[in-house]
């Protein structure tokens, strides 16, 4: 009796354990600003992260990235089999100065936790654009476009059309005639 009730706490030890495992997500320590930063524009802008992030297995930086004379890749979201992002990956080259690291990062955050499932524009200045040839210019004006960033994301257009939706429907409901 005592050994079954032993087994039995070993056994529920072990499965929290194993389900504790399964919600940390592996940050390299030199984006984790970027990260921090990033999900405090997302509590101003009342998007919900937290869920998402304990999804994703790494969020770090990387040496396998393709890197050309005729274009690198600086960051990208990886995927399992079941097209489920599992890791946010950043070039290490992005580290050569800490404004690129910094708008790289927040492109990429930005395709996972704001659902930009596609980029804006080719080159053109902005976060979301597939290129950017100056990312000192996005710099110059980084308030302004992280502004744009989260109020053109569809995750705040999809959160705001809900909440129009829900307060329409509250405000008829309180109708009298």
């Amino acid at each position: 009796m005592i050994i079954n009730k032993s087994l039995i706490l070993l056994f529920g030890l072990f499965y929290m354990t194993s389900g504790l495992a399964q919600n940390n997500v592996k940050i390299d320590g030199r984006l984790k600003p970027h990260l921090d930063t990033f999900f405090e524009y997302c509590k101003q802008y009342n998007i919900e992260y937290h869920d998402k992030l304990f999804k994703l297995k790494n969020i770090d930086i990387v040496d396998t990235l393709t890197i050309s004379q005729k274009g690198s890749t600086l960051g990208m979201l990886t995927r399992d089999k079941n097209n489920k992002v599992e890791n946010i990956i950043i070039n290490w080259i992005t580290l050569l100065d800490d404004e690129i690291l910094k708008v790289v990062a927040f492109h990429e955050f930005a395709h996972y936790f704001l659902d930009y499932k596609k980029h804006i524009c080719h080159d053109c200045e902005q976060i979301m654009a597939a290129v950017n040839s100056s990312y000192f210019i996005i710099i110059k004006d980084w308030n302004e476009q992280v502004k744009t960033l989260f109020l053109d994301s569809p995750t705040y257009k999809r959160q705001k059309a809900v909440s129009y939706s829900s307060s329409n429907q509250d405000s008829n409901n309180n109708l009298t005639w």
